[in-house]
């Protein structure tokens, strides 16, 4: 579908407020950074700024919390042919297919810059944390609940752990060593494609073993 002028101009209000937001982090660092103080620096109201952002933080994680219905319902639409591992490779596939197109095209100074905030700040520390463990949990609940005759806690959290954590630190080593978007995106391929080897050889743990 053809982008609309109000959603073009709301894609680059956020847009904006994302570049000025890293550059005053990177500038006077994260914590001495006020929302009022972006606001001002991309030119647009506090309230607009909360319109977009509850948070300083959520600045740096855009949109990637709304989207991650897009994996739930993947999970829940397994296919009868899909064993655990196939369905969560399918999972970051249709998550990709619908993310990618919605994030905002980088350089690699400005995915350095973000990844640099991330590992440096306690604060961005315990928030990527925080939702890196949540979503895995969730996704680890959703996955035993599509196969509970197969899964039970601890493999379905183990091969939700492989699978993610893969893709996690595959994108950040692609980030921390200088390479392009589109490298990322294959980085974060890559790990699926390794991470996989292991899923579909996944056995249900044994209870006492």
């Amino acid at each position: 579908m053809q982008e609309s002028r109000r959603e073009r101009k709301k894609r680059e209000t956020r847009q904006r407020i994302v570049m000025v937001a890293i550059k005053l982090f990177e500038e006077q660092g994260y914590e001495q950074t006020t929302m009022a103080q972006i606001a001002a620096a991309a030119d647009v109201d506090p309230k607009t700024f909360s319109n977009y952002f509850r948070s300083k933080d959520e600045v740096l994680w855009v949109g990637s919390e709304r989207d991650f219905d897009v994996l739930f319902r993947a999970i829940a639409e397994r296919r009868p042919e899909e064993g655990p591992g196939e369905v969560l490779a399918r999972m970051i596939q249709e998550y990709a297919a619908h993310r990618r197109p919605k994030v905002p095209q980088k350089e690699p100074e400005e995915l350095s810059a973000t990844a640099r905030l991330v590992l440096n700040t306690p604060a961005l520390q315990a928030k990527g944390l925080y939702l890196m463990l949540d979503l895995q949990h969730r996704i680890a609940g959703e996955l035993q609940k599509a196969f509970p005759d197969r899964l039970d806690p601890i493999t379905a959290a183990a091969m939700t752990g492989a699978l993610l954590g893969a893709i996690q630190q595959a994108s950040w080593t692609s980030v921390q060593l200088g390479r392009s978007q589109d490298e990322l995106w294959e980085a974060a391929r890559h790990a699926v494609d390794i991470a996989m080897q292991g899923l579909r050889s996944a056995r249900p743990h044994a209870e006492g073993a």
